[in-house]
Formats: C-alpha cells, structure tokens, sequence
C-alpha cells in the first residue's frame, strides 16, 4: 500500500557516493546524509526532521524543516 501510494526510488550507488560528499562537506552523519542523498535523488523539496539545523538548505536543492521548532 505504501509503494502504490508514494514514490519508492531504488537505493543504488550513486546515492551512497552521493550521501559520503554531503557527510563531508555539512558533517552531517552518514545515515542523515543518507537520507538526504536520497530525498535529493527523489526530486524532494523539503525534509521534515527534527534531527537536523531548521531552515538549512542542502546542495541548493533541498531544505530541513524540523516540525517542532518554534516559529
């Protein structure tokens, strides 16, 4: 149910190359960056996450929104 309902990308490669430079370049850690590198190879324009610096843009292309900070 979950895959007919939402986009499902297929962990590859590029996305594991791709997470080892966001790691490096904002230090973030790997399983984060892995996220991230995913969300970027989906097309997505924000993540949602409280683990991460609010407001922050990666690569241009994606923003971290954490739900919880106080507006």
């Amino acid at each position: 149910e979950i895959m007919a309902a939402c986009m499902v990308i297929d962990f590859s490669r590029d996305i594991v190359v791709k997470a080892l430079h966001i790691s490096e370049k904002y230090k973030f850690s790997f399983f984060d960056s892995l996220i991230i590198s995913a969300g970027l190879k989906a097309e997505c324009p924000i993540l949602y996450t409280e683990d991460l610096h609010h407001n922050q843009r990666v690569e241009n292309r994606i923003k971290i929104i954490n739900p919880f900070h106080d507006q």
